[in-house]
């Protein structure tokens, strides 16, 4: 189903339908399918199975959308206006997420969000660097962190 997807998503962004296009690119799905199955025959690992719920990721994405907006605006407003200082700060933010999907998520999210980046990963604690710190960033950060905590769900085996 998520090839199909990927296939589905190719053609639109690609835009190109010409026959050899389509012919090579049905070859290399199924290329990647065989070696994606015969890997996970060899290991026993299925990557392809993310413990997350896609109705809360959708619902996760939208929000952090919003979040992404707002943030932006308040950087444009920190860079932009004369005088201002900001309040660059590097520290450290718990994280309560169960599987390495979810930490990803999390790290990619705070990144993705202008004005702060993840500098350094680790399994209970992620390293950020804020652009303009205030004592609310670390409030948001934890309702971050349940909001990804909230679409994960246990491992399928």
């Amino acid at each position: 189903m998520g090839a199909l997807g990927l296939v589905a998503l190719w053609l639109l962004m690609s835009g190109v339908y010409k026959p050899l296009v389509l012919i090579l690119g049905a070859i290399s799905v199924l290329l990647a399918l065989t070696i994606a199955n015969r890997m996970d025959r060899a290991d026993g690992n299925n990557y392809l199975a993310y413990p997350i719920s896609v109705i809360a990721a959708f619902r996760y994405l939208l929000w952090l959308l919003v979040e992404i907006a707002k943030s932006n605006w308040a950087v444009t407003k920190i860079i932009l206006s004369p005088g201002s200082k900001s309040r660059q700060n590097l520290f450290t933010v718990p994280v309560s997420c169960k599987s390495e999907i979810g930490q990803v998520i999390f790290a990619s999210s705070i990144t993705l969000t202008p004005g702060t980046i993840t500098v350094e990963t680790e399994d209970e604690h992620f390293i950020v660097h804020a652009l303009s710190f205030s004592d609310d960033d670390m409030d948001a950060l934890a309702d971050m962190d349940a909001r990804v905590r909230a679409i994960e769900t246990e491992a399928r085996d």
